[in-house]
């Protein structure tokens, strides 16, 4: 029974040896493993140390090697510049060697040259002539030599106002467009009708959905064209009979400045003669020069135009006859008009100035002159008159 007791109470104490023992394999464990761990990082670290030092060699031998070299280069940089200056020099008298032969041998080549370019512009310029003509379907062979008689029709409106008739159409039909901005047209059956006294109680009036601007309209083929009020450059074509706008374009550069400079009024003057419908305005670009443009009635589109010699300075009024332009001069104060300066489209290179041709029997100044090619007469408003001017004309020479 005693022994009982004493294996029972050994148990505990076995049990506890065992355990402490088995804990101490453990930690014996752990260090081992650490210590594993410690020599392979100081194997590692001394591997870097290693390896540092061989870098450390190798970058100071390169630098020993790079040190050498550029020591050389700096020693020999004086006698290659000296080199390439020479080379340069003797580069440059090749250079104008070659340019004194080439000159020499090339000259009668360039001369040959520029006379190709010079004949083959002139021939431009003749093919471009010829298709203006055709464009233009020249059959004008007369040119203006005087304005000899002067017959004022009637007196009504005011200082600026134009009409007219229609030079595309049969009838004898009279047209006034009275102010300088307007929107209604009176015609009238024929000029003695237009010239009774109770003229405006017998009048068609045709009113326009957009108004005008200027003096510069004219009547052709039974449309209005004219500058439009408000806008820069616009033109209408206004059907007459129908009282309807037709059509409408824009006319590149006018509008900016006045047409002539004594009727500020008017930006764009639009003309009929017997080649059609043109236009008329200044651009400052070419020192407030008059452009011609030909435009197309139908399309309503520009098909060319020209920079004429004429100022508009002291200018009142122009009109187009036979391709011709026709520039009308006056002092601001008014007197006697004057035709100062013509160009014909066709014939550019003899655009001349102070022709002499002189208004007859009149004072004052024109709001418009406009010519008819039907009746070769100018219908010209006057300080409130509507005038008739007849031409007389001469065979071109």
């Amino acid at each position: 029974m005693v022994a009982l007791q004493v294996r029972f109470l050994l148990i505990p104490s076995l049990m506890s040896t065992m355990g402490t023992a088995q804990y101490m394999m453990q930690d014996a464990a752990l260090l081992s493993y650490i210590d594993q761990r410690f020599l392979s990082l100081e194997k590692r670290l001394e591997k870097c140390n290693q390896d540092m030092l061989e870098y450390v060699d190798e970058f100071r031998e390169f630098s020993r090697m790079v040190l050498s070299h550029l020591a050389g280069l700096n020693t020999h940089k004086a006698e290659v510049k000296r080199e390439v200056e020479n080379l340069l020099t003797r580069i440059e008298h090749a250079q104008r060697d070659i340019d004194y032969f080439g000159s020499v041998t090339d000259s009668n080549a360039c001369v040959e040259v520029h006379e190709d370019l010079l004949k083959e512009q002139l021939l431009e310029e003749a093919e471009e002539k010829k298709r203006l003509k055709v464009m233009l379907n020249a059959s004008c062979d007369q040119v203006l030599t005087g304005i000899r008689s002067l017959k004022v029709v009637k007196k009504t409106g005011g200082k600026h106002g134009s009409w007219m008739k229609d030079p595309g159409k049969k009838h004898a039909k009279i047209y006034l467009l009275s102010g300088s901005v307007n929107n209604v047209i009176l015609e009238f059956a024929n000029i003695m009708t237009f010239m009774e006294n109770n003229q405006t109680l017998k009048a068609r009036r045709v009113p326009l959905p957009l108004p005008w601007e200027g003096t510069g309209h004219v009547i052709y083929q039974g449309f209005l064209f004219y500058h439009r009020y408000g806008s820069l450059n616009e033109i209408v074509k206004f059907n007459i009979q129908r009282r309807n706008i037709a059509d409408q374009m824009l006319l590149p550069g006018a509008g900016r400045i006045p047409a002539y400079q004594l009727s500020p009024q008017t930006k764009i003057d639009l003309a009929v003669d017997e080649q059609g419908l043109w236009a008329l305005h200044a651009e400052p670009e070419i020192e407030g020069n008059i452009v011609i443009t030909k435009i197309n009635p139908v399309a309503m589109a520009v098909e060319h135009s020209w920079d004429t010699p004429c100022s508009s300075k002291d200018a009142e009024a122009a009109f187009m006859a036979c391709n011709t332009l026709h520039v009308v001069y006056n002092s601001p104060a008014g007197g006697s008009s004057r035709i100062q300066c013509v160009y014909d489209v066709l014939d550019a290179l003899n655009a001349y100035t102070n022709p002499g041709l002189h208004f007859p029997k009149r004072q004052g100044s024109h709001s418009t002159v406009h010519y008819n090619p039907k009746e070769k007469q100018l219908f010209a408003w006057g300080d409130g008159s509507q005038i008739i001017y007849k031409l007389h004309t001469k065979q071109k020479v």
